[in-house]
């Protein structure tokens, strides 16, 4: 029972890090341009596609790092293109037009790679237990875990001790003045969507290793994770990274004792801290 418990909770820990990592990029958007990405898990799916894609020519660490890069580029010519133009307006044209884009990203990954599931590979060397006693705790759980923590740790520092970073930070806060004093907004913003897609590309590349690849598999990762910027607070990034955590592990504990509910526990969760506290685990009062 011991063994299941753990071997639940650490499952539920990488998942709330895939979670948070989606919520880390959407977070980013949503408090500088005001823009509710629903396309985000289309474009999580588009970074392990193009993991599978790249990975015959340069191997699964090349692919690693050129799929994300390469989703980057494609959320920065969506944001110049189509996303640029909602600023100012109404929330609701943005909200549309994500939620389509959201339906060619997946429909596109279907037409292109096939609608059945694929295998993706990942070095066998990864794939062995590190213990006959905990035998779900392979290398490839631990590296998915290990890079979470450093994308998340190298993001923190770059928003809180970088040019860039600080632009944004200054512009979640008041965009206006920020124009005021010269930033060009226009590539500030365009710099910070690209910055959240990286982050959803590279989730899909660490999903499609565990999970497998499949044209839905950024729409069932999409909702979970603006639960976790709910649960941690609009506008807090820390707070949404402890909400992808909290969520992923609550549905693994549930797993254990009620799998039916292990779906419907992050809902309940998450009307438990709105009912407690409003503005979410460390959000602001008033912030949006």
């Amino acid at each position: 029972m011991t063994q299941l418990i753990l071997f639940n909770v650490f499952n539920g820990l990488i998942i709330g890090a895939f979670y948070a990592l989606m919520a880390l990029g959407l977070s980013l958007i949503l408090n500088l341009s005001g823009v509710i990405n629903f396309a985000h898990g289309g474009f999580l799916g588009i970074g392990a596609y193009l993991a599978f894609t790249l990975m015959p020519f340069v191997g699964f660490w090349g692919a690693l790092i050129l799929a994300p890069l390469a989703t980057a580029l494609l959320g920065i010519v969506v944001e110049r293109v189509l996303i640029n133009r909602l600023y100012g307006r109404d929330p609701l044209y943005s909200l549309l037009l994500t939620f389509g884009l959201a339906y060619i990203l997946e429909d596109g990954t279907r037409y292109i790679w096939g609608p059945s599931t694929l295998p993706f590979s990942v070095p066998s060397w990864m794939l062995s237990p590190l213990s006959n006693e905990f035998f779900f705790l392979t290398g490839y759980r631990l590296f998915m875990v290990v890079l979470v923590i450093v994308v998340v740790a190298a993001l923190f520092v770059l928003l809180g001790y970088t040019r860039l970073g600080m632009r944004i930070r200054a512009g979640t806060l008041d965009l206006e003045t920020v124009s005021v004093l010269g930033v060009n907004v226009r590539i500030l913003r365009n710099l910070n969507f690209g910055l959240g897609i990286f982050l959803a590309g590279l989730a899909g590349v660490l999903a499609a290793g565990m999970l497998g690849l499949q044209p839905t598999i950024g729409s069932t990762l999409i909702m979970p994770s603006f639960v976790a910027i709910i649960i941690g607070g609009l506008g807090s990034l820390p707070g949404t990274l402890i909400g992808g955590l909290l969520i992923g592990v609550a549905s693994g504990v549930t797993t254990v004792f009620w799998p039916s509910a292990s779906e419907a526990v992050i809902y309940v969760l998450m009307g438990l801290v709105l009912l407690v506290r409003p503005r979410g685990l460390l959000g602001e009062e008033g912030r949006f």
